[in-house]
């Protein structure tokens, strides 16, 4: 039977393990990243979607070398075209790639041929796999999850110029990104008392959070006018569905829906979701359930976690590019969000194993 065949690199000549050796420190996080993680078993599971599965025709890339170029556009928050020039001249990156020093990287169309080669034949779930072989291998090194799970969501801005786009629909043309709506971005209570909301046109994604282990466990993505609370029941399915131990689920207000509590109670999970005022201060002896539900530890201690998805979400935005879409459409903002998540994963997956903290485009590039 046919092996599968990739295109052939100079890693093993003089221009590569031994210029790499001399030059790049091995405590960097890119070489820490490329021991810490198993890449192969990512081309065994994608090069499934390959016409004839690297067996016919011209080698391909190794897909894992295509994946792990499309992290580093994502950990250094570059594009894809940006990525090609840093992979071509950054000798960290390209000692993650496999690449000798004087070789150059996959080009940038490759990168897009890559996302619709496996949003085509993979769908989505392909992505949520590869998110999902992350916690596996997070489990397998020994990190450990603990019984907290917090869920919230992020907002992120379509990428559509707004007045443009009413002025292309006045005139008849369709819509830049049929997908996007406006959402409630925040709200706030003005001086004379009005509650004044902050609007945004875009998308939202949905994430659990494991508070111990620090690692976006799952994902769910909606446009902007979604409302949170019906995103919970996925989300924990998600994550039961990984064996982690949940026992305490924690979300802000937009989850205090009914069904939600009834959901977790229903599976023996307790209930950390931050109650709105109209369940503890109303005048009736129901309020008694929800009074007790406050003063449980589980409560008080799932509220402490809430937190670190906030910042974590900030981490995504400032550092990662997930404040604004890089694509249109919903599923290609999927797309993004899963591989942002991923690579938030990775860099806390190294920083726990090895101890190697990822210190950011300027200082790295410096």
């Amino acid at each position: 039977m046919a092996q599968e065949r990739f295109k052939s690199n100079t890693r093993n000549s003089f221009f590569g393990d031994f210029l790499y050796e001399q030059v790049i420190p091995q405590d960097h996080f890119l070489v820490q990243l490329k021991q810490v993680v198993p890449w192969q078993r990512f081309t065994y599971k994608l090069v499934k979607y390959y016409r004839g599965r690297a067996k016919l025709g011209r080698p391909p890339y190794d897909p894992a070398v295509v994946l792990k170029m499309l992290l580093v556009s994502y950990l250094y928050d570059v594009s894809e075209r940006q990525v090609e020039d840093l992979c071509n001249l950054y000798l960290p990156a390209k000692y993650l790639l496999d690449l000798g020093v004087d070789e150059k990287p996959p080009d940038h169309s490759t990168l897009s041929a890559f996302k619709k080669r496996i949003l085509e034949n993979g769908k989505l779930a392909a992505f949520e796999r590869m998110l999902q072989d992350i916690i596996s291998l997070a489990l397998e090194k020994g990190i450990v999850f603990g019984e907290v799970q917090i869920v919230d969501s992020t907002h992120s801005v379509a990428d559509v110029n707004v007045r443009k786009d009413k002025r292309r629909q006045r005139k008849g043309q369709a819509a830049r990104d049929r997908s996007a709506h406006w959402g409630v971005k925040r709200s706030y209570k003005k001086r004379n008392g009005q509650e004044k909301k902050v609007f945004f046109y875009g998308y939202k994604a949905h994430a659990s959070l494991n508070a111990q282990s620090g690692f976006i466990t799952s994902l769910v993505h909606t446009s902007g006018n979604a409302y949170d609370g019906h995103q919970l029941p996925t989300l924990l399915s998600k994550d039961l569905a990984q064996g982690l131990p949940v026992h305490i689920v924690s979300g802000d207000r937009g989850y205090d829906d009914s069904d939600n509590h009834w959901l977790l109670w229903s599976k023996g999970i307790c209930s950390a979701i931050c109650l709105n005022d109209y369940r503890t201060k109303k005048k009736d002896p129901n309020k008694a359930i929800w009074l007790q539900l406050q003063e449980t530890s589980q409560y008080k201690e799932g509220l402490k976690e809430r937190y670190k998805i906030e910042r974590k979400f900030g981490e995504a935005k400032k550092e990662h590019g997930l404040g604004r879409c890089r694509y249109v459409g919903l599923l290609r903002y999927a797309i993004q969000s899963f591989l942002t998540a991923i690579a938030l994963n990775l860099k806390r997956l190294v920083l726990l194993l090895t101890g190697a903290p990822f210190k950011g485009r300027a200082k790295a590039l410096a």
